[in-house]
């Protein structure tokens, strides 16, 4: 099913502006609280109105402004679950289930399409409980039936695991990929959480301010952020802002290292992920000054302070297994910033 969204939506102090496109796909938005995420679902759900543009999905028109169109949420046949999933805390599983259910079902045939959905999502056993009795990888089960029972077209969720543990969220994620891959259509898929949006998604669209930054196949996404604020919410701890010495040369202001590299004309920061700092000489070499150890459950992450760098420069990140550190342990160590793992960003 394709989905393509070109709207606006203005609020005091902010401006939703977003167009993308998607087909038989996982699109996941990831950006900060506030950007415009759930906003952007809510629109095509039709829960909010945008002040202007349009929604189409598999080429009907779900909203246009200028052709006034804007089809009441039970018309668009488009399956959006909260974050908390909103199942009626005074109906059982089944009935909560069955509320989804296509209009046109009627009676039993109703009752077997819902036990059909918890079937394929392992909660029949559980069609006479009470919201309140469930779990909350159960409860998010529970809803995700009662989207799927009604057949829609796409599939939208908003922030699903949020609500849960690490280790519930590992599952439901297993879980929820499944669902997904059964589904087979178009899923937009809210999300902060840069390590969810890489396991899930197939596109990814950066959100910053109420507009997309950055958009395109994950891994292209993930190993190009493009922007400052794109490089921090895939993840990259060390960023820079630069002044450029020349087409080829530019100091990294946080850092205070120059570094030699070619430069897009548009470049004004720089960023390099922890895992991809270098020991020894390279390309971008200098010697550091150990600031910090910082041990994790499998992993240690060394900060490091450039000697030729002045005392309040930003250290620098850089994260390795164990054992690669109790090798290289030192109170100062060479390292090298390698040209290709250096990402060159906006913003």
């Amino acid at each position: 099913m394709a989905l393509k969204v070109d709207i606006e939506k203005k609020f005091k102090g902010f401006c939703l502006r977003v167009a993308f496109e998607a087909e038989n796909e996982t699109l996941a938005l990831l950006g900060a609280s506030g950007c415009g995420k759930s906003m952007t679902l809510r629109c095509i759900a039709g829960i909010e109105r945008p002040d202007r543009g349009r929604i189409l999905l598999d080429g009907v028109t779900l909203f246009d402004s200028e052709k006034r169109i804007n089809l009441p949420p039970q018309q668009r046949r488009v399956g959006l679950m909260f974050q908390h999933y909103a199942l009626f805390p005074q109906m059982t599983v089944g009935k909560n289930v069955a509320c989804g259910a296509q209009r046109s079902l009627r009676g039993k045939e109703k009752e077997r399409a819902a036990e059909e959905a918890m079937r394929a999502l392992g909660i029949l056993e559980l069609k006479d409980r009470l919201p309140s009795q469930l779990s909350g990888g159960q409860q998010q089960r529970a809803a995700l039936a009662r989207i799927l029972v009604s057949d829609p077209k796409i599939l939208m969720l908003d922030e699903p695991f949020s609500a849960l543990d690490s280790h519930l969220r590992f599952r439901m994620e297993q879980e929820t990929r499944q669902v997904i891959r059964r589904f087979g259509k178009t899923v937009l898929l809210v999300s902060h959480d840069r390590d969810e949006v890489y396991r899930m998604a197939d596109k990814v669209a950066i959100l910053r301010e109420g507009q997309v930054e950055r958009i395109g196949p994950r891994d292209e996404v993930f190993s190009d952020p493009g922007t400052r604020a794109g490089c921090v919410l895939t993840g990259c701890k060390n960023v820079s802002s630069i002044r450029r010495i020349d087409a080829s040369h530019a100091l990294a202001l946080d850092w205070g290292v120059t570094l030699t590299l070619p430069l897009r004309p548009d470049t004004d920061a720089l960023g390099i992920r922890m895992h991809a700092v270098r020991p020894g000489e390279g390309e971008n070499t200098f010697r550091c000054r150990v600031a910090e150890v910082i041990e994790n459950p499998f992993s240690f992450t060394v900060m490091l302070r450039p000697l030729t760098a002045p005392e309040n420069a930003v250290p620098i990140g850089w994260e390795m297994e164990k054992p690669v550190w109790k090798q290289l342990r030192a109170e100062e160590i060479t390292v090298h910033l390698p040209v290709d793992g250096i990402l060159q960003l906006k913003g």
